[in-house]
């Protein structure tokens, strides 16, 4: 045999054993791609979604954020913007109702609780039928807290024929 030759094979011998190595990767990359199908399928159990409402009321002197549960009949979690503030002027700013907010989300969520309906209301009646300043940032809060939003309504209390507004016939005299 010449030396030509002598190459020519030890060149199929390296070929097959590729060819071996590759199959036997193939089937091990297999097996771990089912195993892993497997185990997320074991974790992913069917959770039932646990589903709450948000009150929030939000005036221009402060924001009081309730949630309950579905019929409303039972308090889950409540906090208001002048619990976690100092200054009065301060209780219906955004931040506070953020952390009214991130407060009862975390009680939210350890009671698990997976989705709310939001709903805001401002003073309404006679006063303002305007959310005040800390609604969104109590709605965001809620959403950042990993809950499913179904459905965000107004609720604010609007009359038909309202009552007298307060200052007399003459109004506010200055």
């Amino acid at each position: 045999m010449s030396e030509t030759e002598t190459v020519v094979e030890k060149k199929e011998d390296v070929k097959s054993t590729v060819e071996e190595t590759t199959s036997e990767t193939i089937t091990e990359s297999e097996a771990v791609t089912e195993s892993e199908t497997a185990t997320k399928a074991e974790t992913k159990k069917e959770t039932k979604e646990k589903w709450g409402i948000a009150h929030i009321y939000s005036s221009f002197n402060n924001t009081i954020v309730h949630i309950t549960d579905l019929t409303g009949g039972e308090t889950v979690a409540i906090s208001s913007g002048g619990c976690h503030v100092n200054a009065d002027r301060y209780e219906s700013s955004p931040f506070a109702a953020m952390k009214a907010a991130k407060t009862v989300v975390e009680s939210a969520t350890t009671k698990a609780f997976t989705g709310l309906h939001i709903k805001v209301r401002a003073v309404g009646g006679v006063g303002s039928r305007v959310p005040g300043p800390g609604a969104q940032a109590a709605i965001r809060t809620i959403a950042r807290g990993g809950f499913k939003i179904g459905r965000i309504d107004d609720v604010t209390p609007i009359p038909h024929d309202t009552t007298r507004k307060k200052g007399g016939k003459r109004g506010r005299r200055v």
